[in-house]
C-alpha cells in the first residue's frame, strides 16, 4: 500500500546504487515476497501483513560503519559530482511515510540487499490510499510551466515526476547553461526550480541571469546546502532538500498564489522524512 510514483523512484534509486556498486559488472535481482509481522518480532514494524520488495546486488558491499550511516541525508561514498547522497535517505523516508520500513543488509565484499517493507493492501482489488504527513495545508493552485534544473539525474527525475503529478507542465535541464538555452526557446516557462551546487554555474548565478534577462519569471532555489559563497545569497525563495511533495506544492503556491510577479521569500525546512 503505497504511492506508485514514489515507489517507482525508490526502486530506481536502489537499482542505480546497486549498479554503481558493481564496477566490474554483476547481477541485480529485484524480488518481492509476502511477510507477516507479529507483535513479538520487534518494534520497527507494526503487527500485520506486509510486502517486502528487495533489490540485491553482488557488488562491493559496505562495512558496519558505512552501513550505519548509509541512510543519513547527504552521506555518500561516491566521488564529487557523482551523487548527492540523498538516494537512500529518500527511500528510507518513503518507506516510513508509507507505514513501512527500509532495511539494509550488507557485508564488505559480499554485496548488499536493500528491502522496502510496505503494508499489504487489505483489499487488493481496490486502489490503496496512502496517508502522507503533510507539512501544512496546500491551497489549490493553477497549473504552471516549470523548468526543473539539477545536475543529479535521479533527483531531477524525481522532481519532474512530483511536479507532473501535481498537474504542472515540466521542462528539465542538467545544468545552468542548458537551462538558459531552454529559457530562450520556451516563452511559456514561468517558474524555474534550480539546484544550488552545480558545476560551472550555481543556482544563484543562474538566478541572477534570469532576473536580468527575464525579470517576470520566478526562481525557487532547491538546496541541501545552508552555506553559500560570500556574495551569492541574493535573497531567493528556498526549498530545503530533502523535501516532501507537499512541501514542493506549498512552496510553489506561496511563491505566486494569485499569478502576480511579486514573489515572497519562502523558506521551508523539512523536519519530516523525505519522499523525494
Amino acid at each position: 500500500m503505497a504511492d506508485a510514483n514514489q515507489l517507482e523512484m525508490a526502486v530506481l534509486n536502489l537499482a542505480v546504487n546497486a549498479r554503481d556498486a558493481m564496477e566490474d559488472g554483476g547481477e541485480i535481482i529485484v524480488s518481492a515476497r509476502q511477510e507477516s509481522v507479529a507483535a513479538q518480532d520487534g518494534a520497527v514494524l507494526k503487527p500485520g501483513a506486509y510486502v517486502c520488495l528487495s533489490v540485491r546486488d553482488d557488488g562491493a558491499g559496505m562495512d558496519k560503519e558505512t552501513l550505519q550511516k548509509a541512510t543519513e541525508p547527504f552521506f555518500t561514498t561516491k566521488g564529487v559530482g557523482k551523487g548527492t547522497g540523498l538516494g537512500l535517505s529518500m527511500v528510507h523516508g518513503f518507506a516510513e511515510q508509507s507505514g513501512g520500513a527500509f532495511v539494509l543488509h550488507s557485508q564488505k565484499g559480499r554485496g548488499t540487499t536493500a528491502e522496502i517493507w510496505l503494508p499489504a493492501a487489505k483489499d487488493p482489488t481496490q486502489p490503496a490510499t496512502l496517508r502522507l504527513a503533510q507539512s501544512g495545508p496546500v491551497q489549490p493552485q493553477r497549473s504552471r510551466t516549470i523548468l526543473a534544473v539539477d545536475d543529479d539525474a535521479l533527483v531531477l527525475m524525481n522532481t519532474v515526476a512530483m511536479l507532473e503529478d501535481l498537474g504542472h507542465s515540466v521542462f528539465e535541464a542538467y545544468s545552468g547553461k542548458e537551462a538558459l538555452e531552454l529559457l530562450r526557446q520556451e516563452d511559456s516557462i514561468d517558474l524555474v526550480i534550480t539546484d544550488q551546487a552545480m558545476p560551472q554555474m550555481s543556482g544563484t548565478q543562474l538566478a541572477k541571469i534570469i532576473r536580468q534577462q527575464w525579470p517576470s519569471k520566478s526562481v525557487l532555489l532547491a538546496t541541501g546546502y545552508s552555506d553559500f559563497v560570500p556574495g551569492e545569497d541574493i535573497n531567493l525563495p528556498r526549498l530545503t532538500k530533502p523535501y516532501l511533495q507537499s512541501d514542493l506544492a506549498a512552496a510553489i503556491a506561496r511563491l505566486n498564489p494569485r499569478g502576480k510577479s511579486d514573489d515572497k521569500v519562502v523558506s521551508i525546512t523539512n523536519s519530516e522524512r523525505p519522499l523525494n
